[in-house]
């Protein structure tokens, strides 16, 4: 095998498995540390560089981070990476002189942001420090999008929406409010724009088509019905509520309902549980709540009588799987269910009537625009589109990273450059040795589980609508959680001439991830390590050939937990541990840093 090339950006990247599982590439380990050590700003400004948004997704983000997280490799709990993000959020300092503004001299270019939810302020946040006069135009009286509209204020308040939002236009963007676009053929009419991004959401909610859909008003559509109660035109719901599909805005409805007046309510779910869309702890914190959640009830029918609704009849499955996919399926009986109201939340759609089908802008047929998946642009040259928008419904941290990545093809088109002309990533390595053995972090492993977040107390959180449930971690449950960071982002960097091949770091490896070896293929370097590979698509690290026996060091990346035992051990420094930082790319007004990069990439 060739020696590793470590200056490949992505190499430690992919190796900090929180960073690299994140859409928009938080440094995950640097903020932990830096709230470990009470710099509350310093970590939200981390948080802020890539996520933008730290005090909303500290509370709803998705966290495919952690399920990634390396801890969850040795205990059965990741680290709690969403819920620090909220603590440095909520315990910062005014950051407003941290933040850019626009410059004086606008550079003379007009960008149109239809929508202010999280990638349409996002592009704002990239462009307007950089000259952009961005305009943000949005149908409602208030900013956010389906953060606020879908999101109750008992998981997201609306103070935290409006400071952070607040942060974005505060830079010099222009906000419409009440301000629909009606014709995007008119808002491009006579060059008032240089591009125009598209971030209006997936507005509209899925239907259900069973007998009894439409003789009531008492069925409503999800992602309609709570808008209706974030804006205060619902404020009461039957005694009987079912919720139709199981997903993150069904738990919401669920949540919402009971806050309503709902004594009793079900969630009711096609399939079982590991086929749930919905985040494992928003089913926790429904069920906790008394939401019973029927597994196995196909929809068949709303029965009504004088206009209300009396109940809902399913069929009874059952299946057979393989593999985790279902081979078989049949039904083993009915059963109707009392309700007074229905709710239906099995997915939301793309809607765009206002998009002229002339102006070149192509849908497939299910009507959903065909957009770039790299560079977000349409098939018409300056309509980009991004967050749910683009590709239907995912999260706000994708939404997040699809803002990042148009606004660097909006500043390239807007440019004369060519959007498909990607920035590259780059990385630098810092030593953390102050020392002959101390280092600027501490790798003591920490046995501790994961805190759990307090709750306001049932009895007190149904009294209103806008009461917030989670508390955020104190002080104590801070300082424990995170000391359970692994910091996979110190790695461990060898120097192949300074090794003597003593062995001393294969001794104390308290994972068996080194082995030094004759050279060969993968296959064979494989069958010789210390511990059998767990992962084969996580690569292994081969050094140059060590001078005395012409042998190479290999290190299994996936079994590495960076504890820095082989660099505490080694004799001649052979084995360092350092910082990796991966520089991820957003718009900028200089190409020079992207050029160099993309060069020594290349080199």
């Amino acid at each position: 095998m060739e020696p590793t090339d470590t200056g490949e950006p992505d190499y430690y990247h992919r190796v900090v498995d929180c960073q690299w599982a994140c859409p928009a590439h938080t440094d995950v380990p640097e903020y932990i540390r830096l709230i470990a050590q009470g710099r509350f700003t310093d970590a939200y400004m981390v948080n802020r560089e890539s996520n933008v948004f730290p005090g909303i997704l500290g509370r709803v983000c998705d966290r495919p981070c952690e399920p990634a997280c390396r801890r969850g490799r040795v205990e059965e709990k990741p680290v709690a990476i969403c819920r620090l993000k909220r603590v440095a959020a909520d315990h910062r300092d005014d950051i407003a002189g941290l933040l850019p503004k626009a410059p004086a001299q606008r550079n003379g270019k007009r960008i149109a942001c239809i929508g202010a939810g999280p990638a349409s302020l996002t592009v704002a946040n990239d462009l307007v420090p950089l000259g952009y006069a961005v305009t943000v135009y949005e149908q409602y009286g208030l900013t956010g999008g389906l953060m606020r509209t879908n999101i109750p204020a008992f998981r997201l308040p609306a103070d935290v929406l409006d400071d952070e939002i607040g942060q974005i236009i505060g830079m010099g963007a222009e906000l419409k409010l009440n301000a629909p676009v009606k014709s995007l053929k008119a808002l491009l009419g006579g060059g008032a724009y240089d591009a125009v991004f598209v971030g209006s959401g997936a507005p509209k909610g899925k239907e259900l088509d069973v007998p009894g859909r439409n003789e009531s008003n008492r069925v409503h559509l999800g992602i309609d019905w709570l808008h209706a109660v974030a804006f205060g035109h619902v404020q009461s719901i039957g005694a009987r509520v079912l919720i139709i599909g199981v997903g993150n805005t069904a738990m919401d409805c669920c949540r919402s309902s009971l806050r309503l007046g709902a004594q009793n309510v079900k969630v009711m779910a096609r399939k079982s549980r590991e086929f749930f869309k919905a985040s494992e702890w928003e089913l926790e914190d429904a069920e906790s709540e008394g939401v019973e959640i029927l597994v196995n009830h196909s929809p068949q029918a709303i029965v009504t009588a004088d206009g209300k609704v009396t109940g809902m009849l399913f069929k009874v499955l059952e299946y057979d799987l393989a593999d985790g996919r279902i081979v078989a399926e049949r039904t083993v009986g009915e059963r109707l269910i009392p309700c007074d109201d229905v709710i239906l939340a099995i997915g939301q759609e793309n809607a765009f009537p206002w998009i002229e089908r002339d102006l070149g802008v192509e849908f497939d047929r299910w009507h959903v625009p065909k957009v770039d998946p790299v560079t977000f642009q349409s098939t018409r040259a300056g309509v980009f589109f991004g967050g749910d928008a683009a590709f239907g419904p995912k999260n706000i941290i994708w939404a997040v990273e699809h803002g990042h990545q148009a606004a660097i093809s909006i500043h390239r088109h807007c440019q004369g450059l060519p959007v498909t002309e990607r920035p590259a990533r780059g990385v630098t390595l810092a030593s953390r040795k102050m020392g002959i053995r101390e280092w600027s972090y501490k790798n003591d492993y920490n046995p501790v589980e994961r805190r759990l977040v307090p709750h306001v107390a049932l009895a007190e959180r149904f009294k209103k609508l806008k009461i917030e449930v989670e508390l955020g971690f104190n002080p104590e449950q801070t300082a424990l959680e995170v000391q359970r960071c692994l910091n996979c982002d110190i790695q461990t960097v060898f120097t192949a001439p300074l090794c003597i091949e003593c062995d001393a770091c294969i001794d104390i490896c308290p994972v068996d991830c080194l082995t030094m070896t004759a050279n060969g293929t993968e296959a064979e370097i494989s069958g010789r390590l210390k511990a059998p590979r767990r992962d084969l698509t996580s690569p292994l690290y081969v050094s140059a050939a060590l001078k005395q026996t012409g042998r190479v060091m290999v290190k299994d990346e996936d079994l590495c937990v960076h504890c820095g035992l082989c660099a505490e051990r080694c004799p001649t420094a052979a084995w360092d541990m350092q910082k990796s930082t991966v520089s991820i790319p957003h718009a900028t007004s200089d190409e020079t840093p992207c050029q160099k990069q993309a060069t020594r990439k290349s080199a």
